[in-house]
């Protein structure tokens, strides 16, 4: 079950990273509470993760999981770049990831 916390905190790492460049400074107020709540759901959700996890994975992978995830959608949906260097980068993640909870 700490993998499953672990997982989704970090898709909803991912939700409250997107989330801010709806909430426009946090002027508009459904985009703000639903950031905010993804926000709260994400960490609580990391730190029942970290009841059975050691911390360092724990936190190590919830970055990675938001960091590749927020990319990703920055790339669908905002048009960011998708240079062979950024994708190489992602993988680079991706392997650090799987290394992590290989080793746990």
């Amino acid at each position: 079950m700490p993998w499953f916390y672990l997982f989704l905190a970090g898709i909803l790492e991912c939700g409250w990273a997107v989330g801010l460049k709806y909430t426009v400074g946090f002027t508009r107020l459904v985009p703000s509470v639903l950031t905010i709540t993804c926000m709260i759901a994400s960490i609580g959700l990391l730190g029942l993760a970290i009841r059975d996890l050691p911390v360092g994975t724990a936190y190590a992978i919830w970055t990675g999981i938001g960091t590749v995830g927020t990319v990703a959608l920055g790339i669908a949906l905002f048009g960011d770049p998708a240079s062979l260097a950024r994708i190489a980068c992602i993988g680079l993640i991706l392997a650090g990831i799987a290394g992590l909870k290989l080793t746990s």
